[in-house]
């Protein structure tokens, strides 16, 4: 299953806000052996919202699109993909009583909130609801574009609710050496080739050594790749460390 993340924000260009989610759904996705393919940031904008949504609904098995839901002005993400499918807004009577519900039982702590309801309520026609049990606003999905909210909780506790309809067949695995990258490139070369698995290497000069990712469809190509990487660069499925300069000496002698 190949996947792109579209979040939304002005907040998040300008570097106010932090994009905590497009980290945490990508890391929830690979472990569901997921394959993301994009992570687009873009501003809340109507039309580039719904380019994207068009390009992305058409190009990915799902796409996941984050933030600009509610009713202040810069929320223009549910018009944005209802106008992507063609579809007029209307009020999700699901969503509406989700909302008075909520409203109610936050009427000691916080009185007379000023709430359009129906606004809030409103989504893409004959899209499916996704009531938000963390705020007031839903999220919605239209055919296989999934809209959830910028706030993380809201969006957390949202996506777990449709976390199971998120499946693949990537599993992964980490190794670390601490021989130097330019030291191993020729044996990452061949056990992408020779097992047919993606390879990343991500050095870490705080931790002392270099993570390598080894992604593959199936357990026993990635443990075959696994175990003759462990072999040929004295990789380990732990953290290991020591001193970069010490290492490039001791590979120079050898």
């Amino acid at each position: 299953m190949r996947v792109a993340l579209l979040t939304i924000g002005d907040e998040l260009l300008a570097g106010d806000t932090t994009n905590t989610n497009a980290t945490w759904l990508a890391e929830r996705l690979t472990e569901r052996g997921v394959a993301v393919r994009r992570i687009l940031t873009v501003p809340d904008e109507h039309s580039l919202i719904k380019s994207r949504v068009c390009e992305y609904c058409d190009s990915f098995d799902a796409v996941i699109i984050t933030g600009g839901i509610g009713n202040t002005p810069d929320d223009v993400t549910i018009s944005a993909v209802a106008d992507a499918f063609n579809r007029d807004l209307v009020v999700s009577e699901q969503a509406r009583i989700d909302i008075i519900e909520t409203l109610e039982t936050l009427s000691d702590t916080v009185p007379n909130l000023d709430v359009d309801i129906d606004a809030e309520a409103t989504i893409p026609e004959d899209a499916r609801p996704l009531l938000n049990t963390e705020g007031l606003a839903p999220g919605c999905v239209v055919e296989n574009a999934y809209v959830l909210p910028g706030i993380p909780s809201e969006l957390e506790a949202m996506f777990n609710k449709v976390a199971e309809e998120f499946n693949g067949e990537a599993v992964s695995s980490f190794l670390y050496t601490i021989k130097p990258e330019a030291n191993i490139v020729s044996a990452l070369k061949t056990a992408g080739s020779e097992f047919d698995v993606s390879i990343g290497c991500y050095p870490d000069r705080d931790a002392g050594h270099n993570r390598i990712k080894v992604t593959a469809t199936d357990e026993e190509t990635l443990t075959g790749a696994t175990t003759w990487l462990q072999d040929q660069i004295d990789a380990s499925d732990t953290p290991v460390e020591r001193d970069w300069a010490e290492d490039i000496e001791y590979d120079q002698q050898n």
